[in-house]
């Protein structure tokens, strides 16, 4: 199997960055990567279903990670294969970058890591956001990526567990992305991690963790930091990875209901430009020229004698740290510099080229600790843990959106009335950078539009009849 070969598997069977993001894995395939990092850090509070599958399939992902790194080598791969010669040429390093206080996943890694020399852990602190690629990167390699730039200018590629999980499904059980891991956690009875089908509408979801705990919940989306409110009717995507069930009045959703345009004369009139959030930005202290103190300050005054302080928001990775722990006065640098942000791209203002600043020592010392995190968010409460339950999952209806990723749409290719079957291909990928949707139960199409398709399951038919 080459690079094409491999590459073509992962975009048909639709495999995609499967940790919030949704970037297409086949495009990370590159020769120019040296090093390849496993992202085990779970970056966020309660998001644990990495965590959990590290325990319970160890071997499939470091089968995995070996499979790619052999093909991010063509010369390894020919001698290998062709010549058999036990000389390995131009050997490639893998690293598993997980947290130091995960011992029972360290343990389990461990035991199947002999037969990969070349694997290596790289533990982390329990800190946050460990898990943002740029931090990982530094951390377990030393390196900085480049203001704007893409980890492979490093040589170095990154991908999330669960990732890598579904390429190993591809490679050795021809099995597409047609499921999907999910952690149910706080106001719930049994907090949970499940796997379900693609399309599954979030209510659903959540009853399997024996429903809510808690009057007027709400359903958030993603990790409480870089998460979005959701709906119960929302449907399952291949990049949810957890919903925080939490009542209305909770900080965190109180957050999210605020208008930027409130959050503007807010920060006006008591930002007193401590620069904590500078201070503590995880981008910053690795040399990148984001400073929100002063953009927070030019943006309230409407001073724009220095463009670079708006045109360097295009570096924030959104982690919310700004917001959630650094501000005292309960400011929304993030949010208001999301709008910027959005605003310059829409203007097809790209982030200039420029180069990091040296990384400080202050650096070690300015790290978020987790558990600090947690407090200040007000889900210390809730920290229980969320077994993960593989049982299967029975759906009477999925609405499988055909833009799961970052690229172009998949198109659809069957139409109401077809019947499909669990993993058949229900749009192929679009043109450009795309990747094929698949069917996540057997059943019949009932309808198909630009933005998805609904399948009604064997099982609903049955149950309705």
């Amino acid at each position: 199997m080459d690079m094409k070969e491999l590459s073509s598997i992962l975009q048909q069977n639709g495999i995609v960055g499967a940790g919030g993001a949704g970037f297409p894995t086949y495009a990370k395939l590159d020769e120019r990567a040296e090093t390849i990092i496993l992202n085990c850090a779970e970056c966020e509070p309660y998001i644990t279903a990495d965590y959990r599958t590290m325990i319970e399939t160890p071997e499939k992902l470091v089968g995995g990670m070996k499979i790619i790194l052999r093909l991010f080598d063509n010369a390894k791969e020919i001698i290998d294969t062709f010549h058999m010669i036990g000389e390995t040429v131009g050997a490639k390093e893998v690293i598993i970058g997980i947290k130091k206080a995960y011992t029972a996943t360290i343990e389990a890694v461990k035991a199947v890591m002999g037969q990969y020399p070349e694997v290596r852990l790289g533990l982390l602190d329990e800190v946050y956001p460990a898990g943002d690629e740029v931090v990982l990167i530094y951390e377990t390699t030393g390196k900085v990526v480049r203001p704007g730039g893409l980890p492979i200018e490093s040589g170095v590629a990154v991908f999330n567990v669960e990732t890598v999980y579904n390429v190993y499904r591809a490679l050795n059980e021809k099995t597409p992305v047609e499921d999907k891991l999910v952690s149910v956690v706080a106001e719930v009875e049994h907090p949970i991690t499940v796997r379900v089908p693609i399309g599954t509408p979030l209510e659903e979801v959540v009853a399997l963790a024996g429903g809510v705990t808690t009057k007027d919940a709400v359903y958030f989306v993603g990790g409480p930091m870089m998460g979005n409110i959701g709906t119960g009717a929302q449907p399952v995507t291949k990049t949810t990875n957890a919903i925080l069930v939490l009542p209305k009045d909770h900080h965190i959703i109180q957050k999210k209901l605020k208008k930027n345009s409130i959050d503007m004369k807010r920060a006006a009139a008591c930002c007193c430009q401590c620069t904590m959030c500078t201070d503590l930005c995880p981008r910053h202290l690795l040399g990148h020229p984001i400073e929100p103190n002063k953009f927070m300050l030019a943006a309230t005054c409407k001073d724009v004698q220095e463009p670079n302080i708006f045109i360097n928001t295009l570096f924030c990775s959104s982690c919310g740290l700004c917001e959630m722990y650094s501000c005292f006065q309960g400011l929304s640098p993030r949010s208001l510099m999301a709008e910027y942000k959005g605003g310059l791209r829409a203007n097809g203002i790209r982030p200039p080229k420029v180069e990091a600043k040296p990384v400080g020592p202050e650096r070690e010392y300015r790290k978020v600790p987790m558990e600090r995190l947690m407090a200040r968010l007000d889900l210390t409460r809730y920290n229980r843990e969320a077994p993960l339950d593989e049982s299967a999952v029975p759906v009477k209806t999925v609405r499988i959106l055909l833009s799961q990723h970052i690229g172009a749409p998949a198109s659809a290719i069957v139409k109401a009335g077809d019947m499909v079957t669990k993993g058949q291909m229900i749009a192929e990928p679009g043109k450009g950078l795309s990747v094929g949707i698949h069917a996540s139960v057997n059943g019949l199409v009932t309808e198909v539009n630009e933005k998805y398709i609904v399948i009604e399951s064997q099982e609903g038919r049955a149950g309705n009849e």
